[in-house]
């Protein structure tokens, strides 16, 4: 019997002055970062969050409390390793992600390759097995206002043990 998980994940950061911007572990060129206690990378949270819930695991909040120093200004890509750990004892592996950022700027179509790269290497998968889309909010709300960014993911895993 495949035993198979699906679990969603949504992260949002507002910009800030004086931080570099990273996304999916790529540092992208932009004149603000985004406010966060690791490097807010609000795609690579919200994969975590999504691999975490399809395991029953919890958030990213809960392993990884922005009130513990360890955490503070750490590369999310760490944070998605342990993530990855986190699912693999549970006898879990990633499937696929399917994630979507939403940002009016930076445009990041010039960087997904990169960051499905990256991904796919921090979570041992081959990068077809990754998906990354980006879409503007169409100029409404705080994202149209350029105040922020945010990110929605979607994780299968199944059993290791599953063929």
């Amino acid at each position: 019997m495949l035993n198979m998980r699906i679990g969603i994940g949504f992260d949002v950061h507002k910009f800030s002055e004086g931080r570099k911007l990273f996304l999916g572990g790529v540092e992208i060129p932009s004149d603000k970062g985004l406010e966060g206690h690791s490097d807010a990378d609000v795609l690579l949270h919200a994969i975590c969050d999504a691999m975490l819930g399809a395991a029953a695991l919890g958030d990213i909040g809960k392993h990884f409390p922005n009130t513990d120093e360890r955490f503070k200004n750490i590369s999310s890509l760490v944070l998605l390793e342990k993530s990855n750990d986190l699912i693999n004892q549970k006898n879990f592996v990633v499937g696929n992600i399917d994630a979507t950022v939403i940002a009016e700027r930076p445009k990041l179509l010039p960087f997904i390759d990169e960051m499905r790269k990256k991904i796919s290497e921090t979570l041992k998968i081959s990068i077809e097995q990754i998906s990354i889309k980006a879409t503007t909010n169409e100029k409404l709300g705080f994202i149209g206002r350029e105040e922020g960014i945010a990110a929605i993911a979607i994780a299968l895993l199944y059993s290791k043990n599953s063929n």
